[in-house]
C-alpha cells in the first residue's frame, strides 16, 4: 500500500532537526539511544587519539629496540644451557625478550604505529620459537629428548 504524502514523515523531521543542529554549532551532540523498557542512555563520541610526541614516538622505537637487541644475542648466549641453573637463566632471558617485545607491541597499539607493533609481534614469535626450542624436547613432544636436571650433579 503506498504511503499518504500529505503526512509529513517523522523521521524526516528528525533528520531535518538533526541537520539543523549540525549546522548551527559544526559537531553532532551525542545521540541519544530510546530503549524498550527504560530510561534513555547517551551515546558519546570519543575523540580521535592525539598524535603522540617526538618524545613518545622516540620511546616507542627504543622499546621495540631494546626488544630486537635482546632478541637478536639470545642467539650468542655465552653461558651453558643444557641443563639445571644455565637452563632457568637462559629461559628467563627469553622470558625477558617476550615480556619486551609485549611491552613494545601495547606501546605501538597506543600510539598507532603499525611498523612497530609489526616488528614487536615479530619478536614475540622469535622469542616464542627460542623457548620453544628448549622447552619441546623436555616436555616429550621433539624426536630428541633431554632433561631439566643435570645428570651427576
Amino acid at each position: 500500500m503506498p504511503k499518504d504524502s500529505s503526512q509529513p514523515d517523522p523521521m524526516a523531521r528528525e533528520v531535518d532537526r538533526l541537520l539543523a543542529q549540525l549546522e548551527r554549532t559544526g559537531r553532532p551532540e551525542p545521540a541519544v539511544a530510546r530503549t524498550p523498557s527504560g530510561p534513555q542512555r547517551r551515546i558519546t563520541r570519543v575523540a580521535s587519539a592525539k598524535s603522540p610526541s617526538y618524545r613518545e614516538r622516540a620511546g616507542l622505537w627504543a622499546r621495540v629496540a631494546l626488544g630486537i637487541v635482546l632478541g637478536a644475542v639470545m642467539t650468542q648466549w655465552p653461558y651453558p644451557y643444557v641443563c639445571g641453573a644455565g637452563l632457568a637463566g637462559y629461559l628467563g632471558a627469553v622470558m625477558m625478550v617476550v615480556v619486551a617485545a609485549v611491552w613494545g607491541a601495547a606501546a605501538a597499539w597506543r600510539q598507532r604505529c603499525g611498523e612497530a607493533h609489526v616488528l614487536a609481534l615479530v619478536l614475540v614469535l622469535w622469542g616464542i620459537a627460542l623457548g620453544a626450542e628448549r622447552v619441546l624436547p623436555r616436555i616429550g613432544y621433539a624426536a630428541e629428548r633431554a632433561e631439566w636436571k643435570c645428570e651427576g650433579v
